[in-house]
């Protein structure tokens, strides 16, 4: 008779789930630091251009 053990791999794969979690939001943090720091760099009339104000690219993400 065989004894299969599967709370192992059960908690590998949460682990696995979590890890790509946290992974998947600092990805987003890091995009959302990018835009808003390119935003940041644009003038008046360029953000005008592509139809936004300073205010609106200040609070893109929040």
């Amino acid at each position: 008779m065989a004894l299969l053990d599967t709370s192992r791999s059960a908690a590998h794969s949460s682990f696995s789930g979590i890890f790509a979690r946290v992974l998947d939001a600092i990805s987003a943090w890091n995009d959302l630091r990018t835009t808003r720091n390119a935003l940041a760099k644009l003038s008046d009339r360029e953000l005008a251009d592509i139809g936004l104000s300073r205010y609106e690219a200040e609070n893109i993400g929040r």
